[in-house]
Order: structure tokens, then sequence, then C-alpha cells
């Protein structure tokens, strides 16, 4: 990113009056901005070159947001991350996608009904009633 800022620093002086600041980090050498399909069409070709099954770049954006929530990210924070308006839009897109989030969310309900402070295994079935030996 610094070499980023530093090259569109260059641009913006070179461009002096001309310079129309877009407000956008990454755009054309005058300042405007990039044609979204552009991105698109280049990051696929850079993913081709590199031996990579096709992926969009909104690929990437669903991917990283369904491993904050499978590496136990506040779901605030994910929304907040995506820009979303509303946490409940990203629950309702992205809880469902791995089955992780599922099972992390059961075995923290179980452990806070059951006192348990550490999961030692999880993935474990936690017996809802103590069994009485026959």
């Amino acid at each position: 990113m610094r070499a980023h800022r530093q090259q569109q620093l260059q641009e913006r002086l070179a461009m002096g009056e001309a310079w129309t600041d877009s407000g956008f980090v990454f755009t054309q050498p005058d300042s405007s901005r990039l044609h979204p399909q552009h991105v698109s069409d280049q990051f696929l070709w850079l993913a081709y070159l590199a031996g990579l099954p096709p992926v969009r770049l909104h690929d990437l954006r669903h991917g990283a947001a369904s491993l904050m929530l499978a590496a136990g990210v506040e779901m605030k924070v994910v929304q907040e991350t995506l820009g979303h308006t509303s946490s409940a839009f990203t629950a309702d897109t992205y809880t469902s996608v791995y089955p992780q989030v599922a099972t992390a969310a059961v075995e923290k309900t179980a452990a806070l009904l059951f006192g348990k402070k550490d999961q030692t295994q999880p993935g474990k079935l936690i017996p809802l009633r103590s069994r009485q030996s026959d």
C-alpha cells in the first residue's frame, strides 16, 4: 500500500490542477475511477495465469467473510468489515456457509449451559441428561 500511495502521489503531482480526488484508493493515472468490469477481467486473467480455477473478486469477499465467521470473529465486526447496514443481512448471507460456525455456536451454548470453561474436544457430543447406571 505504501508503494501504491507513493506512486499515486507522483501521478497527482504530474497531473497538477487536472487531478481530481475521487476518494478511491485504486484509480486510473488521471485519478478517474477504474471500471469494475475491467478490474474483474484483469483479476480473472491473473488467476488463470497463476493456474487457479476461475474465481470472481466477489468470491474472495464471500470467502473472507466466511473464514472470519469460522474463526469466531463477532458478527458485528464482519458486518462492519463488509459494509453491510445490518448484521442480520450478514448473518443470513454467511452463517450457513460453514458447518463449523454452527458447531461452534452449539459448543459455546453447551459450555454456557453446563458450566464448561474449556472445550478440549470440539465436536464431541455432550449428553443433555446425565445417565443413571442401572
